[in-house]
Formats: C-alpha cells, structure tokens, sequence
C-alpha cells in the first residue's frame, strides 16, 4: 500500500478543527467562518503538492496537476467539505483528503500525467444552509440557474452573494464547466451504512446510486391565544404537520423495495409557548433505487399533504430537488476492481442509498465511486468514524485508478 495513512489521519484531525461546534461534531456550513478556514487549509495543502489553485463563481475548490497535453480533459477526484449540524469528521471530507493524498503521491513517484489531474472541494453538498443539496456539482454541470442561484437565502435571510462576499469569494466568476473538460470524475466516501463492516470488506465498488427527491412543504394556519382558543375552533398549523410526518413510515413500508421518506428539517412560527403555531415549513427525504417508486412515493406524498387542506388550512408544496437513479461508469468500475484484485484488498460490488456528487457528475462524464467501511453504518453524527487504514486503501486504489485514467490507458466510456 503506497498511501500515507500518518499524513491523511493528520489532515482528517485538523479539517476536523474547523467546526462551529468544538466538542459537539463538525458543523461546517458553507461560506462560513469555519469554510473559510477549511478551505485555505485545503488550498495551502494544494500548492504544498504543485497543484494551482483556483475557485469558481460557487466557491467549488481546483487544484490542477497541467498534463502533458493540457487541452485534453481532465481527470477530477475528490469530493465536499461542507457538513450537517453536528456531524462527523469523515463524510465528504474523507473524500477531500484521499483527493489531496492521490496529489501527494503524483509528486512524490513524480509523475507526469498525460490528462491533467484535478483535486476538487465542493460546496453545499449536504443543503444544510442553502436548500436542495448537490450545489457545487449542479452548478458546475448547468444544472442551476444563474437567476435562481442568485435568489437562495439562508434561513436568517442572508444571500449567496452576501456569504460569499463576507470570506472573500466571487460569485461573478464562471460556475459552468464544460463536461468535455473532464474525462472522468473519482469519489471516495464512507458507506454510512453497515454492510462493509458487517462483511469485514475494506472496500466497496459503487454500481449505482439511489434517486431521491427533496420537498419543502409549507402549512398555513392561523395564529392564536394557546389558553383562549376552544380546541374546536383552532387552525394549527403544527397539529396538521405532525398528522402528514406521522404517516410517512407506514407509507414508506407499503410502497415497499427500499423506499424510504425523510422529514429531518422542521421550523415552527411563531414558535411562543403560549401561541398556537400558524405556520410550520418541514422537509421530506424521498429515496428509492427504481424511479418509478421515487415518482409513485412523491405522488402519494402529495395527496397526503393536499388532503389536509380546508378552509383554515392551506399547504403548499415546492420540490427542491430531484434526481433519478446513477449508474456509476462500468469500464471505471472494472478498473476499481482490477485495482483492488492487484494489491488483495477485499472488496465487493454496493450500491448507495445516499446522494453524493458522483451522481450529478455521471449524466455528463464517467463516474467511477468507492465506499470505505463506516463504524457501526453510523453518519451524520459526531460518532462518524472510519479507519485511517480503510482510507489509505482507498486512497492506494483511487491513486492507481487515477493513473490510468490520466495516462490515457482509459477511454471515457458513456454510461
């Protein structure tokens, strides 16, 4: 195994550090202090390896090993290092990290590519703080207008061009990438799941990613006294809203092959004790590996929520986002697993029930993603861990797949 685990337990320790929450998780909202401060560390770890630097108009982060023949399209690798509210040191940022470490040893066997290496950070892939998730990988790919990229604001009212503007960014500068300019996109991430550990299996070979959708539901009701108002006579907007989440795990169980709905974001107004709530805004998490069952589950959602309309009541629907289900690139994944077979690391084909950028990348390039093991298939939460041994195979293998790819020993193939 060539890759350095001391080097990337020491990156995963101290991107660690930048948290809002010291001692309670990582919470690292994107354009935040705490960005800021990761992403100089990252870009410092950048040049440190003779890769140059630069930033897009959404804060995405590049730094480009020039091939030798710089006008073919580039190899990226790498993954996001924005977090959830008290998560983990491991999720998009292991990613991250194995991207600088695959850096690390271009410079250290001194190889010069033919296809240009790229080591990218991307923002907001989580959508804790702008809505909707996957923003660095759909802006890239055109994915998110310029207009309504423009009209995001966080949940205190702040805009994207005020975040950026307050750590230095510039969100005037080009966003779209070109999919020509890349030959293949490599990710690695934790499985936030079980099966890995559970098969004592270092490695997982992604063959496809689950579709989801994301939903913003709006409940309108009426305000009023909590101690005045007869039951009989009261509008409550939360009342209504825990009817419709309450009812989502039966749901997802009678539509069945893995479907699952998520309601993880909540906000009550006016939020007194003593006032009964006339508004409630929440979230639904729709999953599935088969589009079909995304598509009937957000149809069923729709007439629930619609239901509970009447005359003091009003709901609103608006989808944030939606993806169908990826296939990762067949002729990369056969790379993986050549790779894995050549240094005997255990591996075994996964497919991934969580969203990653790998899956917005995949409809314009080849896609190639692979899971390490996740300590008891925990994430998103400060108990998140994964083995620095586990990522330096995966770092070993991306190192070596890379390799190919940018030697030109690998032909982008369309999925």
């Amino acid at each position: 195994m060539i890759a350095n685990q001391q080097r990337i337990e020491q990156h995963i320790n101290l991107l660690s550090e930048y948290t809002a929450t010291p001692g309670a998780g990582v919470t690292r909202l994107t354009y935040s202090k705490d960005d800021l401060d990761a992403r100089n560390y990252i870009k410092d770890k950048m040049k440190e390896y003779n890769l140059s630097v630069s930033e897009d108009g959404l804060g995405n982060i590049f730094g480009k090993l020039v091939g030798s023949n710089p006008e073919a399209p580039s190899v990226l690798v790498g993954s996001h290092f924005d977090s959830v509210p008290n998560g983990g040191a491991y999720d998009g940022a292991a990613g991250v990290i194995v991207g600088l470490e695959v850096a690390a040893l271009y410079q250290e066997q001194q190889i010069q590519p033919v296809n240009s290496l790229e080591i990218i950070a991307m923002v907001e892939e989580e959508g804790t703080r702008y809505g909707g998730g996957l923003m660095g990988s759909r802006g890239m790919m055109g994915l998110l207008s310029e207009e309504d990229f423009q009209a995001l604001v966080d949940k205190d009212g702040i805009s994207i061009k005020e975040a950026m503007t307050s750590i230095g960014l510039d969100c005037t500068k080009e966003k779209y990438r070109d999919p020509k300019s890349i030959k293949a996109f490599l990710e690695l991430h934790i499985e936030q799941g079980p099966i890995l550990e559970e098969k004592n299996i270092s490695i997982g070979v992604v063959d496809a990613v689950v579709g989801l959708t994301q939903l913003e539901v709006t409940v309108q009701g009426m305000a009023g006294h909590a101690g005045t108002t007869p039951m009989d006579r009261r509008a409550d907007a939360l009342v209504i809203a825990a009817e419709i989440i309450s009812t989502f795990p039966k749901l997802a169980e009678e539509i069945g092959h893995g479907t699952v709905i998520t309601t993880g974001q909540l906000e009550v107004f006016p939020n007194g004790s003593n006032v009964i709530p006339n508004k409630v805004i929440f979230s639904v998490d729709i999953r599935s590996g088969d589009e079909k069952n995304v598509q009937y589950s957000i149809s069923k959602v729709r007439q629930l929520i619609e239901s509970k309309t009447t005359p003091t009541i009003r709901t609103t629907i608006e989808q944030l986002l939606y993806t169908t289900p990826k296939m990762m690139d067949k002729n990369i994944g056969t790379i993986l697993t050549e790779t894995c077979e050549k240094l005997d690391i255990p591996y075994c084909h996964i497919n991934s029930g969580a969203g990653h950028d790998a899956m917005i990348f995949s409809d314009y390039t080849a896609c190639g993603m692979i899971f390490i093991p996740s300590r008891d298939g925990l994430s998103h939460c400060q108990e998140e861990w994964s083995d620095v041994n586990d990522l330096a195979k995966g770092a070993t293998i991306l190192y070596e797949t890379a390799l190919r790819l940018t030697e030109g020993q690998h032909d982008k193939q369309s999925n």
